[in-house]
């Protein structure tokens, strides 16, 4: 089975649940693993008020055993803290007293849609489940996907580079990516910093929210993930759906994205170089990553370079004009804890759903029933790349080319 995992949980519900299908064999797999990245989700400046109650935490509750994967499907569970001051309205069982229902739908919410679709007369069937609480399982499932790719030197890091109108160069936080963390919007240059929490701090007082844009950076891809034989098979189109399917997110790029339609194509195209290596055995380069590490829907070796734009949540404070659906009159939207920037926690989830397309990618070219194999099939890989090389610049060491 591929590697691809499925959540479930409501945002008040008991807990959000993530089942991650196709995980090989003999991976080392601890809970803190998965813990440090739920932490980085609920960081950043300009969250609501359920981050104060929530400390995300995992438990395994199938398929590791003794700190190593087992081959079988891994289910984890986060418990969802806030479900004890919602038991009465959340509860799986038929409530004495029903609760009352939610009937103002938020613009931009998939709250009328989702009630128009399922035949539903109460909100909350929809905003419970279409809750951006639904990524925390995501992340737990991106975590174990990025302690896969570690094992073969594949890192996974993100960069904030636009919050509101205070912006930041993309090619430069893509560069810095692995030092967002210690900025708190995860930007990594502190003047730009400090420019985006006012604006955070403006929208707040106006009463509310801003969207932003965020990278994502995948470091130590080998060449050939993916492929160019059908268009299912494309990675970069893989990554694109992922990025996209994250709440709020409204647009999606591979390198220069929507840059690249307004250039030449010599000012497009990463040109292949040579640059001596070790022994004077060249290695192919690149003169640049305008592509962002893809050609022909495969990686080429080159870092993966995803960015989304993400826009302002819909639940704000200065509620938006909306039509209560018990009555067909106007109104204004319902409104529960809302953040005011999430584009940080965004940008970690990114980094989830990227772990998980190109570990689904990784284990199909390589394998993936256990570790051991796995690796022998990587490390042949490799060196047969090199060995092509060093073929071709000393065609006299190849018995082949002798005979």
């Amino acid at each position: 089975m591929r590697f691809d995992f499925s959540t479930a949980g409501e945002s008040h519900g008991p807990g959000e649940v993530a089942l991650v299908h196709g995980v090989p064999a003999g991976l080392g797999l601890v809970a803190e693993d998965i813990n440090r990245d739920l932490a980085r989700r609920q960081r950043g400046y300009g969250r609501g008020g359920r981050q104060k109650i929530e400390t995300d935490e995992v438990e395994f509750l199938g398929g590791v055993r003794h700190g190593y994967t087992l081959g079988s499907p891994i289910a984890m569970l986060v418990r969802n803290q806030d479900y004890a001051n919602w038991e009465d309205r959340m509860t799986p069982d038929p409530p004495e007293e029903p609760p009352k229902k939610v009937t103002l739908p938020r613009p931009g919410h998939a709250d009328l849609a989702g009630m128009q679709k399922f035949a539903f007369d109460d909100l909350r069937n929809v905003l419970e489940r279409s809750s951006a609480r639904e990524t925390t399982a995501r992340v737990a499932a991106g975590g174990v996907a990025r302690k896969l790719l570690a094992e073969f030197g594949i890192t996974v890091n993100s960069a904030v580079y636009r919050i509101g109108a205070a912006s930041f160069d993309k090619e430069r936080a893509a560069s810095l990516a692995a030092k967002a963390d210690d900025s708190e919007v995860r930007c990594p240059d502190e003047e730009a910093t400090e420019r985006m929490k006012a604006e955070i701090d403006a929208a707040r007082y106006a009463r509310d929210a801003l969207g932003g844009e965020f990278v994502v950076v995948a470091e130590g891809c080998p060449p050939g993930l993916g492929s160019y034989v059908d268009w299912r098979d494309k990675l970069d189109a893989k990554l694109a759906h992922a990025v996209m399917s994250i709440n709020a997110i409204k647009g999606v790029e591979i390198g220069l994205g929507f840059g690249v339609a307004s250039r030449r194509s010599s000012e497009v195209q990463d040109e292949i170089l040579l640059e001596n290596g070790r022994e004077d055995s060249p290695r192919l380069v690149r003169s640049s990553n305008r592509l962002g590490g893809f050609e022909g829907g495969m990686t080429n070796g080159e870092p993966v370079v995803v960015a989304a734009a993400m826009k302002p949540i819909s639940t704000i404070a200065k509620a938006l004009r909306t039509v209560d659906l018990s009555t067909y009159e106007p109104s204004r939207a319902f409104r529960e804890r809302a953040d005011t920037a999430a584009v940080a926690a965004a940008a970690v989830i990114g980094e989830s759903m990227v772990a998980v397309v190109l570990a689904e990618a990784f284990l199909e070219k390589f394998g993936a029933d256990n570790m051991t194999d796995i690796r022998a099939s990587y490390d042949f890989y490799t060196a047969r790349l090199r060995a092509a090389r060093d073929a071709a610049r000393h065609p006299e060491r190849d018995p082949e080319a002798r005979s």
